[in-house]
């Protein structure tokens, strides 16, 4: 039994393709001329299916459209409809009947039921889609498809993306071998709730809804739901979960099984791996910081501390300047309402130094070494909080003059 992250994962190899998936992408003018900015993931017949969505209650007509589909289609979708430059969000009823027709207009190309169609859109707020463009190229987006098209639909998929986020795992089980890939975008307007942020991953393994549902939400709790670049919450995000079962095995309906476990590890792995991407791409960022906060009453205090930490607009730009000033730190902490903490129990740390403890500036405190430690592109911050054995960790990026730029020219 094993998983293993295949080459497949290196940014400069392709992702696996996953028998039972064609992928198609095209430019379909919906923002930009010349970009790709159309996807189409289609599936297997008895794809089985799960997806979590934002909690946004301005969620996009996409999203509504996408959770009444897949409950229509018992979960069994064949096409995902991917567009970007536009969100289709905050448009009303007229937006509704957008998502709805490019839905009807594709199944009827695929002899498909609308419902088996689920939309995704990812882009400006506000702005009617021009859905008779999206609709004009959809006979060239199904001629597209193959097997091999997973990186050009992570091209796809991107808005203020700078790169592709791919990833597959070769997992095995009961003495067969399976894959499953992955692909992801978000920048900016990220934080959990979801993130303003997609994800579309698959898999040929035979695993039933109910099973794929429970997994999906353990995996993305543990990767997706613990990013954040700005705090921000997107009205379009979701994460799909496919699995054809291609392989032509019997379904797995039982979540403590062998191949349910070791999918769930691949699963969990490829999440991690494409959520920290995000982070990584986060808009104008310089820095990776893992904020690990340890010694909590329980993990939802310890997260509310990384939380609080990472929302923090003076410590993200004192990480971009590369400046120790952990006061912020400790003034972030202070004010993330844990019940009677004690000030004096807790230890801030960066990349293993100690920065300060007993309420104070650590005694061995040296600010030339903590500024060198600060430079670097990866950090960790560490909170100690001496208050019981839970523990949580956060992913985040700093706050750089081009996250400004990059947003206020966002519609330009």
């Amino acid at each position: 039994m094993k998983v293993t992250s295949s080459e497949a994962s290196d940014a400069a190899s392709s992702p696996l393709a996953v028998p039972g998936v064609s992928v198609g992408t095209v430019e379909a003018g919906i923002r930009y001329p010349g970009r790709r900015d159309l996807v189409a993931l289609s599936f297997h017949e008895g794809t089985t299916a799960a997806a979590v969505f934002t909690r946004n209650a301005f969620c996009a007509a996409p999203v509504i459209v996408a959770r009444e589909h897949l409950k229509r289609c018992d979960f069994k979708p064949r096409l995902l409809l991917i567009n970007t430059g536009n969100a289709n969000a905050g448009t009303g009823e007229p937006g509704m009947d957008v998502a709805r027709r490019s839905c009807e207009e594709a199944a009827a190309l695929l002899g498909l039921s609308a419902s088996e169609v689920l939309p995704f859109s990812t882009g400006v707020i506000g702005e009617d889609l021009p859905v008779d463009r999206l609709v004009a190229a959809l006979p060239e987006l199904i001629d597209a498809r193959s097997p091999d098209q997973w990186e050009a639909a992570a091209h796809g998929i991107m808005t203020t993306d700078t790169r592709p986020k791919a990833g597959s795992r070769r997992f095995s089980a009961q003495g067969k071998d399976y894959v499953l890939t992955g692909i992801a975008k978000g920048a900016g307007m990220l934080r959990p709730d979801m993130a303003t942020m997609l994800a579309f991953l698959a898999t040929d393994a035979p695993i039933a809804a109910d099973v794929l549902d429970s997994l999906l939400r353990r995996a993305v709790e543990a990767s997706f739901h613990r990013i954040t670049v700005d705090g921000d919450t997107s009205t379009n995000d979701a994460v799909v979960l496919a699995a054809t079962g291609a392989s032509g095995d019997s379904l797995c309906e039982n979540a403590d099984s062998e191949l349910a476990h070791m999918f769930a590890q691949a699963l969990e792995s490829l999440c991690l791996e494409l959520a920290q991407g995000l982070v990584r791409d986060g808009e104008g960022a310089s820095k990776f910081v893992e904020i690990s906060v340890s010694g909590g009453a329980d993990e939802a205090e310890c997260l509310d501390v990384a939380f609080t930490i990472a929302h923090s607009p003076l410590v993200k730009t004192a990480l971009f300047a590369g400046d120790p000033n952990w006061g912020r730190v400790l003034a972030a902490i202070g004010r993330a309402g844990l019940a009677e903490l004690d000030v004096t129990g807790v230890r801030i740390l960066i990349n293993e130094s100690i920065i300060a403890e007993n309420g104070a500036r650590a005694a061995g405190y040296v600010e030339s070494k903590v500024a060198e430690l600060m430079r670097r592109d990866e950090l960790r911050l560490g909170i100690e909080l001496g208050r019981g054995d839970a523990r949580a960790a956060v992913w985040t990026s700093d706050f750089s003059y081009d996250y400004v730029r990059i947003n206020a020219e966002y519609r330009s």
